[in-house]
């Protein structure tokens, strides 16, 4: 039989056992929790997920803010045998509901945040058997003025609606874990990925271990006393990585702040909770430089910032570097990953490359041939580890593209130099990556075509003046029709995430093409690049 694993003990369990039950597990806006009071709230929730029908390999689907209900919600699940799902925070009601009938979820858990739009989500999605309010979200008649809460309407619809912290409060302690090895399956993570529509990239109890060994212990060099925050948030795989497993898996520290991350309270944060380990992206990075904050802005105690998300220009590196004193280790990660595997190393920062592989993980450079590739040659980058993802769940076509046997095809397109560093040249498909997430051009050129104004529409990336890459949309309008720029984005920020809105929209009569009729996308690029200089908006 193989050996019993299970992410949840690993994590708070072990530490415990360890003799770190008075440290500090987790503080930030949000409270307070030592091991010791962390492993009990998880195990009260646990007790309560199992008396709310939860069984093992049913998915709670999570739509929480960062903070201590997400951390107890994602590990009690696990230690049931369950499967968390953390998804965006940045969702509207129709994407909530297309996760919640995709991955067939009994239980959805919300935050008072995002009360609302769980009320709009939940009508489609036939499985789901209840809802987990957690951190003070409404679930009965509130206000001054004895308004509903939406929440309250739901239940009044027949779907329950569960106080999670009452029944925590009054549940005993389940101290049993379910029996998984490190082979089960632990967790769900949504992402568009290479290959453009959502998919859950599911992934093992033992890859927790993994990437907490590899990049956390050896790259980073974490330890007991730091204090990990994250601007990147807890439903990314990079911001899981950041906020939950590495402070836990060492008895280190996390500051979750439940707030939309801006450079300003991340920053206050970092001062007031004694941050040592900052973890953010390059949109990030580039925006507290435009933000003004002064050098000192994150306190002394800073000993390391990590990227990831997207490629690190090098003239940004310097200028932050220059500006807040502290270094960054620029990587790449996945989703499909789980965390980062190509990185840069504290004192060994080549400015502009991705670094050499980590500890524990193998890299290849192919041609479209699946031929190796000598060094200085560009070609896509595949990876191989321990803490790939088993798989997308249900979506057949789009695993074989990307697990190809023992290896990840990565959709980035890289060149290795003599000395084993990696640089990043853009992705191998037309798939952007804004702000550290993919986004497909698809959506947002569907968007624009359900405008009556716009008869074609394509979207490119241009990079803006940091470098970093940004949505620009290429329209053609329906003859006689007329729109503003203004008009289109806003029509696009009313129903995507604003991440995902165009920059730019530039009005064209027709497209570059090529002797086939083929869009030159690679042309729209470059003159994308111009229009952001011209006029882009803030990112």
């Amino acid at each position: 039989m193989p050996e019993a694993f299970n992410a949840c003990e690993y994590l708070l369990d072990r530490r415990v056992k360890a003799g770190d039950g008075g440290r500090l597990a987790i503080t930030g806006a949000g409270g307070e929790l030592t091991y010791a009071q962390l492993l009990d709230r998880v195990q009260r929730a646990a007790a309560v997920l199992r008396q709310l029908g939860l069984e093992p390999e049913q998915r709670l689907l999570m739509f929480t803010a960062d903070g201590p209900a997400f951390v107890v919600l994602y590990l009690a699940a696990m230690r049931i045998g369950a499967i968390p799902v953390p998804v965006s925070t940045m969702m509207r009601a129709a994407g909530l509901t297309e996760l919640l009938v995709d991955s067939r979820a009994r239980l959805l858990a919300i935050t008072s945040e995002f009360a609302a739009i769980a009320a709009s989500a939940v009508a489609d999605a036939p499985e789901l058997r209840g809802i987990v309010a957690a951190g003070g979200a409404p679930i009965a008649s509130g206000g001054s003025g004895g308004s509903s809460s939406p929440l309250a309407s739901t239940a009044a619809g027949a779907l329950p609606v569960h106080d999670l912290d009452a029944l925590t409060d009054a549940a005993a302690p389940e101290e049993s874990i379910y029996p998984t090895t490190a082979d089960s399956p632990a967790f769900w993570l949504y992402t568009s990925g290479t290959t453009g529509k959502s998919k859950g990239a599911m992934h093992r109890h033992g890859s927790v271990q993994v990437v907490c060994e590899t990049y956390a212990s050896q790259v980073l060099g974490i330890k007991p006393d730091d204090r990990c925050l994250s601007a990147a948030k807890a439903f990314f795989a990079y911001g899981l990585g950041n906020s939950v497993l590495f402070p836990l898996s060492i008895g280190a520290a996390a500051i979750l702040e439940p707030s939309p991350s801006r450079p300003d309270v991340i920053a206050e944060r970092a001062r007031e909770f004694g941050a040592t380990l900052f973890f953010a992206g390059p949109t990030f990075f580039a925006n507290m430089l435009r933000t003004g904050l002064p050098g000192d802005a994150l306190g002394s105690g800073v000993r390391l910032a990590a990227s990831a998300g997207e490629a690190l220009p090098a003239a940004l590196y310097e200028r932050w570097t220059s500006h807040f004193g502290t270094d960054i280790i620029d990587g790449i990660g996945m989703t499909e990953m789980l965390h980062i595997f190509l990185s840069n190393a504290e004192g060994q920062v080549r400015p502009g490359s991705t670094g050499v592989a980590v500890p524990g993980y193998e890299l290849k450079v192919l041609d479209d041939d699946g031929a190796l590739v000598r060094d200085g040659t560009p070609g896509t980058l595949f990876v191989r580890g321990d803490s790939t993802a088993t798989g997308y769940w249900s979506r057949y076509d789009a695993s074989r593209q990307v697990f190809q046997g023992e290896w990840l095809r990565t959709g980035d397109t890289y060149v290795r130099d003599s000395d084993g560093f990696y640089s990043c040249l853009g992705r191998t498909s037309d798939m952007l990556k804004v702000s550290g997430m993919w986004v497909s051009p698809a959506e947002i050129e569907d968007r624009l075509l359900a405008h009556q104004a716009v008869a074609q529409a394509v979207v490119v990336a241009g990079l803006d003046s940091d470098d970093l890459e940004k949505p620009v949309a290429y329209v053609v309008l329906q003859p006689g029709a007329s729109a503003a720029e203004t008009e289109l984005v806003e029509f696009c920020q009313v129903a995507l995430p604003t991440f995902k809105r165009p920059r730019r929209v530039v009005f064209t009569d027709a497209y570059p093409t090529t002797a086939t009729g083929k869009i030159r996308r690679v042309e729209l690029r470059e003159l994308a690049t111009a229009a952001l200089a011209e006029g882009g908006r803030p990112a």
